[in-house]
Protein backbone atom coordinates (compact mmCIF):
# COMPACT_ATOMS: atom_id res chain seq x y z
CA UNK A 1 0.00 0.00 0.00
CA UNK A 2 1.20 3.50 -1.19
CA UNK A 3 0.90 6.50 0.99
CA UNK A 4 0.99 9.98 0.64
CA UNK A 5 0.47 13.30 1.65
CA UNK A 6 -2.09 15.78 0.37
CA UNK A 7 -4.04 19.10 1.90
CA UNK A 8 -8.15 19.43 2.42
CA UNK A 9 -8.51 23.19 3.23
CA UNK A 10 -11.64 25.59 3.67
CA UNK A 11 -11.84 29.49 4.26
CA UNK A 12 -14.72 30.66 5.93
CA UNK A 13 -15.91 34.36 6.64
CA UNK A 14 -18.23 35.24 9.35
CA UNK A 15 -18.70 31.77 10.11
CA UNK A 16 -20.14 30.46 6.55
CA UNK A 17 -18.04 28.24 4.71
CA UNK A 18 -16.84 29.59 1.56
CA UNK A 19 -14.97 27.42 -0.88
CA UNK A 20 -13.55 24.06 0.23
CA UNK A 21 -10.81 22.45 -1.93
CA UNK A 22 -8.11 18.92 -1.83
CA UNK A 23 -5.12 19.02 -3.80
CA UNK A 24 -4.52 15.72 -4.64
CA UNK A 25 -7.30 13.72 -6.01
CA UNK A 26 -6.86 15.35 -9.53
CA UNK A 27 -10.59 16.37 -11.40
CA UNK A 28 -12.41 14.81 -8.19
CA UNK A 29 -14.64 15.93 -5.86
CA UNK A 30 -14.15 14.02 -2.55
CA UNK A 31 -15.98 13.78 0.50
CA UNK A 32 -14.54 14.30 4.23
CA UNK A 33 -16.20 15.08 7.55
CA UNK A 34 -19.66 15.18 5.60
CA UNK A 35 -18.57 17.67 3.15
CA UNK A 36 -17.37 17.98 -0.39
CA UNK A 37 -13.41 19.23 -1.40
CA UNK A 38 -13.08 19.65 -4.61
CA UNK A 39 -9.79 19.60 -6.87
CA UNK A 40 -7.88 22.92 -6.80
CA UNK A 41 -4.29 23.00 -7.42
CA UNK A 42 -2.59 24.72 -4.43
CA UNK A 43 0.39 24.29 -2.04
CA UNK A 44 1.02 24.87 1.72
CA UNK A 45 3.63 25.90 3.42
CA UNK A 46 6.32 27.74 5.12
CA UNK A 47 4.62 27.41 8.66
CA UNK A 48 7.11 29.45 10.79
CA UNK A 49 6.57 28.96 15.02
CA UNK A 50 8.32 31.12 17.73
CA UNK A 51 8.26 30.60 21.03
CA UNK A 52 5.28 32.53 22.30
CA UNK A 53 2.97 31.30 19.39
CA UNK A 54 2.34 34.80 18.45
CA UNK A 55 3.55 34.68 14.67
CA UNK A 56 2.36 31.35 13.15
CA UNK A 57 2.69 32.26 9.61
CA UNK A 58 2.04 30.07 6.06
CA UNK A 59 1.36 30.52 2.47
CA UNK A 60 -1.18 28.98 0.48
CA UNK A 61 -0.21 29.41 -3.21
CA UNK A 62 -2.60 28.94 -6.29
CA UNK A 63 -2.58 29.18 -9.47
CA UNK A 64 -3.22 32.77 -11.15
CA UNK A 65 -6.67 31.98 -12.88
CA UNK A 66 -10.00 32.77 -13.32
CA UNK A 67 -11.22 30.58 -9.96
CA UNK A 68 -8.80 32.12 -7.75
CA UNK A 69 -9.27 35.82 -9.16
CA UNK A 70 -12.69 35.97 -8.47
CA UNK A 71 -12.28 35.10 -4.58
CA UNK A 72 -8.65 36.69 -3.59
CA UNK A 73 -9.38 39.98 -3.26
CA UNK A 74 -12.23 39.50 -1.05
CA UNK A 75 -10.55 37.33 1.34
CA UNK A 76 -8.14 39.22 1.86
CA UNK A 77 -10.26 42.38 2.43
CA UNK A 78 -12.53 40.59 4.43
CA UNK A 79 -9.52 38.53 6.40
CA UNK A 80 -11.32 34.91 5.37
CA UNK A 81 -10.38 32.28 8.17
CA UNK A 82 -8.43 29.61 6.67
CA UNK A 83 -8.38 25.88 8.04
CA UNK A 84 -6.39 23.51 6.43
CA UNK A 85 -5.84 19.28 7.05
CA UNK A 86 -2.66 18.31 6.12
CA UNK A 87 -3.88 14.28 5.57
CA UNK A 88 -2.09 11.03 4.82
CA UNK A 89 -4.04 9.44 1.87
CA UNK A 90 -4.25 6.68 -0.04
CA UNK A 91 -4.00 7.35 -3.57
CA UNK A 92 -5.72 4.11 -4.30
CA UNK A 93 -9.03 4.79 -2.26
CA UNK A 94 -10.06 8.45 -2.19
CA UNK A 95 -12.23 7.80 0.95
CA UNK A 96 -9.62 6.92 3.43
CA UNK A 97 -7.32 9.69 5.06
CA UNK A 98 -5.71 9.88 8.63
CA UNK A 99 -5.01 13.68 9.08
CA UNK A 100 -1.67 14.65 10.50
CA UNK A 101 -1.66 18.34 10.91
CA UNK A 102 -4.41 20.78 11.39
CA UNK A 103 -3.70 24.69 10.68
CA UNK A 104 -5.75 27.72 11.29
CA UNK A 105 -4.76 31.28 9.74
CA UNK A 106 -6.31 34.04 8.93
CA UNK A 107 -5.75 35.80 5.24
CA UNK A 108 -3.89 38.79 5.77
CA UNK A 109 -1.91 39.37 2.63
CA UNK A 110 -2.18 38.23 -0.66
CA UNK A 111 0.44 38.90 -3.89
CA UNK A 112 0.33 37.78 -7.54
CA UNK A 113 2.24 37.62 -10.32
CA UNK A 114 1.86 35.87 -14.15
CA UNK A 115 1.09 32.40 -12.85
CA UNK A 116 0.13 31.99 -8.98
CA UNK A 117 -1.17 34.05 -6.46
CA UNK A 118 0.25 33.63 -3.22
CA UNK A 119 -1.94 33.87 0.26
CA UNK A 120 -0.05 34.86 3.88
CA UNK A 121 -2.04 32.95 6.33
CA UNK A 122 -1.43 34.56 10.08
CA UNK A 123 -2.66 33.38 13.20
CA UNK A 124 -5.58 33.65 14.40
CA UNK A 125 -4.05 34.23 18.04
CA UNK A 126 -3.19 37.65 18.62
CA UNK A 127 -0.66 37.19 21.96
CA UNK A 128 -1.36 41.16 22.72
CA UNK A 129 -5.32 41.80 22.00
CA UNK A 130 -6.54 38.54 21.88
CA UNK A 131 -9.46 39.59 19.85
CA UNK A 132 -9.71 36.61 17.33
CA UNK A 133 -11.22 34.08 18.01
CA UNK A 134 -13.40 37.02 19.85
CA UNK A 135 -13.90 35.56 23.45
CA UNK A 136 -12.65 37.20 26.79
CA UNK A 137 -11.73 35.76 30.01
CA UNK A 138 -14.95 36.27 32.00
CA UNK A 139 -15.33 35.18 35.80
CA UNK A 140 -18.36 32.90 34.09
CA UNK A 141 -15.97 31.05 31.93
CA UNK A 142 -12.81 30.53 34.22
CA UNK A 143 -13.90 30.97 38.11
CA UNK A 144 -11.90 33.72 40.26
CA UNK A 145 -9.83 36.50 38.15
CA UNK A 146 -7.21 38.14 40.10
CA UNK A 147 -7.70 42.04 39.99
CA UNK A 148 -4.31 42.88 41.04
CA UNK A 149 -0.83 41.53 41.01
CA UNK A 150 -0.24 41.16 44.01
CA UNK A 151 0.28 37.50 44.76
CA UNK A 152 1.49 36.13 48.46
CA UNK A 153 2.68 32.75 48.53
CA UNK A 154 1.82 30.78 52.15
Amino acid sequence: MELTVGNFMYFSSGGVVQYRFQNFFIQQSVTYAGAAYTFAPFGFSGVTINRSGDNTEATLMFPNNELSRNWTVEAVEQQWLANVQVMLLDPADSSQFNRLHQYWGRVSNAKWDDSSVSLTLSTILDAVGGDIPARRLTQKLIGAIPVTSNLRLQ
